[in-house]
């Protein structure tokens, strides 16, 4: 049985995984996203799918701007005495020329891809167990040696840094035996993924880049330790 928590649910690859982590009677999972329609809509899917499932606990949350010690850890703590596996899946992605980006945008993408993931880390830690799994959903913009394209430097940078703070964590949390990994996930077929490459078709579904995370989060630690891992068939 595993305890997870996932941040971006309500849409995407996070909905999708979702629901593949639910499918396991054994899981329970508390979906974190900032739409509580979103949210409902998932609960009634996934309870729909998975008559004989895990447990879901959808709750609304701003990883960036909600309480955490007065908010999400005592909620975390009613529902679970620790958490096995903690994927930050929240983003956002501002497609604009670098010239024209306003540090506000740039501040934004930071905000949503960098310091909200380190205070949910800074948060969850404490809760997890020996053996514990944090999987950061990073890009391959954000993968060095990728292919680069324009109006996505505040993004691609943005993940860039997560990357490279999972290697940092990787060894900081050594001594908790919590292993700490990213995924650089190339094209899947998402909202994100259209506001950034308009009329292109994405290499993977969504579904299936979905079910490709919550199976890596599960038993990926196994193997993997302060990796970034390219997830990627096509350009972009």
């Amino acid at each position: 049985m595993a305890n997870i928590i996932i941040t971006g649910a309500s849409s995407g690859i996070g909905f999708e995984a979702v629901l593949d982590l639910t499918a396991n009677k054994e899981n329970k999972v508390i979906a974190l996203a900032r739409s509580g329609d979103k949210l409902r809509k998932l609960h009634e899917i996934a309870s729909s799918l998975n008559h004989d499932g895990g447990t879901l606990y959808p709750a609304q949350f701003d990883i960036v701007f909600d309480n955490y010690p007065e908010s999400l850890v005592p909620f975390i703590q009613s529902k679970f005495d620790k958490v096995d596996i903690l994927i930050n899946n929240a983003g956002a992605l501002i497609n604009k020329p670098f010239m024209e980006s306003s540090m506000e945008d740039i501040a934004h993408m930071f905000q949503s891809n960098l310091l909200g993931h380190i205070q949910m880390i800074k948060s969850i830690v404490p809760l997890m167990t020996d053996g514990g799994h944090i999987v950061n959903i990073g890009s391959m913009g954000g993968f060095q040696g990728s292919a680069k394209f324009p109006g996505l430097s505040a993004y691609s940078s943005s993940k860039g840094a997560l990357a490279i703070l999972t290697e940092c964590l990787a060894e900081e949390l050594k001594d908790r035996n919590i292993k700490v990994n990213c995924l650089a996930l190339g094209s899947s077929q998402t909202e994100m993924f259209e506001t950034a490459f308009p009329g292109i078709e994405a290499g993977t579904l969504a579904f299936e880049m979905g079910r490709y995370i919550a199976e890596f989060a599960q038993n990926g630690s196994k193997y993997y330790n302060g990796k970034v891992l390219p997830v990627s068939n096509t350009t972009p």
